[in-house]
């Protein structure tokens, strides 16, 4: 196992000011006028573990570490309990090596992938079911005042969305206060990086709620499964198939959370009603998302 820093768990949250995740790039607008708007950043990352090439993700290019270390995990090619002995980051390479004691070999597993709904060319290797049909989720609850106290600090946080727009987010809470905030170009690389974040530092999973700005596809429950997080929160909406996924193993999907609404159509045993209606505000047109008209 990887060894866990004795330091302070770092909390991380968007920097939308780090200038190298957007680019300033000019174009016009719909009366012909001349413009000047920030867009994300996109670049190539291309991960080894021990020698052999695995993948290559397109990300803004923050956190790799945990990035690289949370995709491994979530695809099932590192487990917890592996020791890894070194993560190496190649600036300019735009590679980064994640090292094992142990001698790895996923040739065949590489040839069974299947291409997911996640954005930026989401991916799924053929035994993930399998690895998260024998997972017991710890029992947990998700007080209501926790979601909207959860929703109104996300929604208000600086954040790369808000300064340039087409990113997704994914946010590490306990109960209503987040700890890691991450953002990409796909929110299959901003949960990897969550993930990533707690093996690092040895993050107890059993009592955290992970929020997502993007929908709740099977992709999203597998991996929030393999991280043993009991329940998933979405402001978008659901698929079926993640439906079905979060049912048969016991996960908590609560989708369309927007100011006073949401739906939990999962999972609905943990949800515990404590907050008064009457004191949540409706969400400021300033913090919608696109897609506000059906799921994103």
């Amino acid at each position: 196992m990887m060894k866990i820093d004795k330091a302070p768990v770092p909390l991380i949250v968007p920097n939308p000011d780090d200038p190298r995740l957007t680019e300033r790039v000019t174009g016009t607008d719909q009366a012909g006028a001349k413009i000047e708007i920030k867009v994300p950043m996109e670049r190539p990352l291309t991960l080894y573990l021990n020698s052999q090439e695995i993948v290559t993700m397109m990300t803004i290019g923050d956190y790799p570490e945990y990035l690289a270390l949370g995709y491994l995990l979530n695809q099932n090619m590192l487990k917890y309990n592996d020791e890894v002995t070194e993560v190496e980051y190649d600036d300019d390479l735009q590679v980064v090596v994640v090292r094992t004691s142990h001698h790895t070999n996923f040739e065949a597993k590489l040839k069974k992938r299947t291409q997911t709904s996640g954005c930026a060319q989401g991916t799924a290797f053929g035994d993930l079911l399998e690895a998260v049909e024998s997972v017991a989720l710890p029992k947990a609850e998700l007080r209501t005042s926790w979601l909207y106290q959860m929703t109104q600090t996300i929604n208000t946080m600086p954040s790369l969305y808000l300064e340039a727009g087409a990113i997704h987010g994914c946010v590490l809470c306990k109960e209503g206060e987040p700890l890691c905030y991450t953002e990409d170009v796909g929110r299959h690389n901003a949960v990897d990086k969550i993930a990533g974040w707690m093996y690092r530092h040895g993050v107890d999973a059993s009592d955290k709620i992970l929020y997502t700005t993007g929908r709740l596809t099977s992709e999203m429950v597998i991996k929030t499964v393999r991280m043993g997080i009991p329940i998933l929160v979405s402001r978008s909406g659901f698929t079926a198939w993640g439906v079905d996924l979060a049912r048969q193993v016991g996960l908590t999907l609560v989708g369309r959370t927007r100011g006073k609404r949401f739906i939990v159509l999962a999972g609905e045993e943990r949800i515990v009603y404590d907050q008064n209606l009457a004191y949540v505000e409706e969400e400021s047109a300033k913090h919608k998302r696109k897609g506000e008209g059906g799921d994103d």
